[in-house]
């Protein structure tokens, strides 16, 4: 089955479109602090469900990877008319941007990448083991539920206590599958180009936040020192969807980036 995708705003003739490519989720709703930026500021943009999640409905095949979810993109790129874009990712959507920029350069002018990694670490595994413990032990209404453990400050969790019940709701009545997201899972945990981020010379926003509790920051610092031409933004709060939580700050920054990537 064909990906969802959808093209919002007109942008420049000949422009490179911004790409949203979202975390372990997959939805293009994700976005939604962003897109309405973006469109605001001249930009076309291309958002997308990748394939085995939300509107882009599929049985992921074993070994199902990182690269697979970069072709994805390239061929929503193709459907959609997009010669080249900056692409935006968060977490796993990052790991397919870097991917991306190794298999197809000439289709990347810039990366945008929050709360990625260039390579796996103990502490996120940690995570995800616990994560799929819940998962094959209790079921899916107690690996959604505990979601925003990982996503959110539970300062902010507790503000917006209506939103997170609403977003927990939606996620699980559209959930892809115990076999989908443990393959998407497994993609992300082998996922490593620390010995190849040298040969990805576009220009880099790697954003993160000190308070993620699923990804350290400190793999963003390396994921930055390892980039030829990145920029590091560091916040001090706003968990692992900081994107989210402090959309306005990550706005102005990418914003800012954009224009002079």
């Amino acid at each position: 089955m064909a990906l969802f995708f959808e093209v919002l705003g007109e942008g420049a003739p000949g422009a490179p479109a911004v790409l949203l490519s979202s975390g372990l989720g997959g939805s293009a709703n994700y976005w939604k602090p962003q897109t309405a930026a973006l469109v605001e500021a001249g930009w076309r943009v291309v958002a997308y469900d990748q394939r085995g999640t939300g509107r882009s409905p599929a049985e992921l095949a074993a070994g199902h990877s990182i690269s697979d979810m970069a072709d994805d993109v390239l061929e929503v790129m193709d459907r959609s008319n997009t010669a080249s874009c900056h692409l935006v990712g968060h977490a796993l959507g990052g790991l397919v941007g870097l991917q991306l920029a190794l298999q197809a350069p000439d289709r990347i002018a810039s990366l945008t990448l929050i709360n990625a990694w260039a390579e796996p670490n103990v502490h996120s595994a940690r995570c995800f083991d616990a994560r799929l413990a819940l998962l094959g032990a209790v079921g899916v209404r107690a690996y959604v539920e505990a979601q925003p453990l990982f996503l959110y400050p539970a300062a902010w969790s507790l503000e917006n206590a209506g939103l997170v019940v609403a977003e927990v709701e939606h996620s699980i009545a559209h959930f892809p599958g115990e076999t989908n997201m443990r393959a998407r899972i497994a993609a992300l945990r082998a996922f490593d180009v620390s010995a190849r981020l040298a040969e990805i010379t576009v220009p880099v926003l790697v954003s993160a936040s000190m308070d993620d509790l699923l990804v350290p920051w400190t793999m963003s610092t390396r994921l930055a020192d390892g980039l030829p031409a990145a920029v590091f933004d560091l916040l001090p709060h706003g968990g692992h969807s900081h994107n989210i939580t402090e959309a306005t700050a990550f706005n102005e920054t990418l914003l800012s980036f954009l224009k002079d990537a």
